[in-house]
């Protein structure tokens, strides 16, 4: 008979947060994003980041925007603002509106305002 063992939440967001970071490092290194042969990658690459700090921002109890988070969020926002706009309007978005805690007390006022 199978048991039901969950994983501890710590395992969940850890995976999350190293997914968001290799992302953001694929994205900001021309030496990596450079080897990339079609736009489409790229694109995958942010969406995929947008997603797993979302999914960091539902799972975790303080959220992806706390300073306590193991997400560099302003490095994150800076490489989407980086792109082309009409490439990541809908991402950014994404991040303004899908996501739980930033509109927290805890989440630092410059990272809100990256995102306005």
């Amino acid at each position: 008979m199978l048991e039901n063992k969950t994983l501890p939440l710590e395992n969940t967001t850890d995976c999350l947060s190293t997914m968001a970071s290799v992302c953001k490092v694929m994205l900001e290194t021309p030496e990596y994003s450079s080897r990339f042969s079609s736009e489409d990658t790229l694109l995958f690459c942010m969406r995929v980041m947008v997603g797993v700090i979302i999914l960091y921002d539902h799972v975790h109890p303080n959220g992806a925007f706390n300073k306590s988070s193991k997400i560099d969020m302003k490095g994150c926002i800076k490489v989407l603002k980086d792109q082309p706009a009409d490439n990541v309007e809908g991402l950014l978005n994404a991040l303004k509106f899908t996501t739980k805690h930033l509109n927290d007390e805890s989440t630092p006022k410059n990272i809100r305002t990256m995102l306005q």
